[in-house]
């Protein structure tokens, strides 16, 4: 597989990253669907009007993307068969080159995806019970900082 072309997202993306978004939650058993369909393309359409989203294309598909204000990572996804192919490892280097350091939240129970950014260099740094998301999941928030030279 060719590597992934990253590019800012364009209005024309937002189906594409709205559908990515709703299949993950629609295909984890420990996340609820807490908004609707049209509500998760209202979000990437949102996201992308702000230009935070960068997508990654593989074989001319949007095959994942992330949003980043700042330092602060908004979202990572990738559809289910972009997995574990170096696409989110693309986007998630592209941001960290782009600033000194970055935050996210994660859902405690998303051990993937702690594992992933832990592999990326960041490290956790607050835990919650939820009572501050949507989903009332409990959350971890974990930060990365450039190293110096």
């Amino acid at each position: 597989m060719s590597p992934p072309v990253l590019r800012a997202a364009r209005s024309t993306d937002a189906g594409a990253v709205g559908a990515i978004l709703s299949a993950f939650i629609d295909d984890t058993a420990w996340m609820p669907r807490v908004h609707t369909r049209a509500e998760d393309l209202s979000f990437a359409g949102d996201m992308i009007d702000r230009g935070w989203v960068t997508v990654a294309e593989a074989n001319a598909r949007v095959a994942g993307f992330a949003a980043r204000d700042g330092a602060e990572v908004h979202a990572l996804y990738l559809a289910a068969g972009a997995r574990r192919q170096g696409i989110g490892s693309a986007l998630l280097r592209a941001m960290q080159a782009q600033v000194d350091a970055l935050n996210l939240w994660t859902f405690q129970a998303n051990q993937g995806a702690q594992a992933f950014y832990a592999a990326h260099g960041f490290v956790p740094a607050e835990t919650t019970d939820g009572a501050g998301n949507d989903q009332g999941l409990p959350d971890l928030r974990m930060t990365w900082k450039r190293e110096a030279a």
